[in-house]
């Protein structure tokens, strides 16, 4: 759950304060399980059953075997205790609880410490297919399986250890658009599959028109993933993305995980932004978007 656009706390985040739930200075609470009613319970459910059917044949491997091996609980909102008891001993990450979004340097230091933050909150059910804010679906049904794989789980600490070093604020864009262009919106090759990808990203998983628009519209680019290029491309939150950016497979993020970005932050911290549905001479382009349906301003 990042604030990649966000620093400040969010009117929900002082709904959450104001409930009178302990917070500490990491943002981190204990999950206030018992504040679950049944239609909390009942949201999860709803999106689970939507989503697991959904995904199937859609989604990448890693992300369906991370579900199996955490074992989340398709008919109630998960025990973040219990997600941890699976989840720690195989990759050294744990789930924390939070009120809502935080500010970016918070989040950057759970990361490099392999921690996830997720809110603890779920959507209403007039929200089921759009919600503005993070909720506990998103976190941690998109978020959670691949962070039991050993690959990936390597890549969210390496960023967020290089998103806590950089302490330059012009910095911050860079690394804003590589975690909305991977964690939240990536992509990953399947020849098998419509327009040749998968998807992994959390944004998309977690959602049910994003999940048939990224793979089967043909309205977005999709690109082969490059890290400056899509260090320097903007990206919607208001809709659905012009352009989505695809790995080869998780050894691709893994080989990004140990390059130093330092220097290339610095290099990159002045250099002109793209659009987000531009295309460029030197674009590995898998599929040229139609543009169908685009808005011509509001990238962020």
């Amino acid at each position: 759950m990042s604030t990649a656009t966000r620093t400040a706390a969010t009117a929900k985040l002082q709904e959450q304060f104001d409930a009178g739930l302990e917070t500490r200075a990491d943002f981190t609470i204990d999950q206030p399980f018992e504040r679950y009613r049944a239609v909390d319970h009942a949201v999860w459910r709803q999106l689970y059953a939507r989503q697991t059917a959904l995904l199937e044949g859609r989604v990448c491997d890693e992300f369906l075997a991370g579900l199996v091996r955490i074992g989340m609980p398709a008919e109630r909102v998960p025990s973040f205790d219990e997600i941890n008891a699976k989840l720690t001993p195989a990759t050294g990450w744990r789930i924390v609880a939070v009120p809502g979004l935080v500010p970016d340097q918070v989040f950057f230091a759970h990361l490099a410490n392999r921690r996830f933050p997720v809110t603890w909150w779920m959507r209403r059910p007039d929200q089921l297919d759009y919600l503005q804010e993070p909720d506990c679906f998103h976190d941690l049904f998109g978020h959670v399986p691949l962070l039991i794989d050993p690959v990936f789980a390597d890549y969210m600490h390496a960023y967020g250890r290089a998103a806590l070093a950089a302490d330059d604020a012009g910095a911050l864009p860079l690394l804003a658009r590589l975690y909305w262009y991977t964690v939240e919106f990536g992509l990953i090759r399947d020849a098998a599959s419509p327009n040749g990808v998968k998807i992994y990203g959390a944004g998309i998983v977690s959602s049910q028109g994003e999940t048939l628009y990224s793979q089967q519209s043909g309205s977005p680019n999709r690109l082969g993933f490059e890290l400056e290029r899509v260090m320097r491309t903007r990206y919607r939150i208001d809709t659905f993305q012009k352009s989505y950016f695809v790995i080869d497979d998780f050894e691709q993020l893994f080989e990004v995980a140990q390059t130093d970005v330092a220097p290339l932050l610095q290099r990159l911290a002045t250099a002109p932004a793209f659009a987000a549905g531009d295309l460029l001479p030197g674009d590995r382009v898998l599929t040229r978007g139609s543009r169908a349906g685009w808005q011509d301003d509001g990238d962020v």
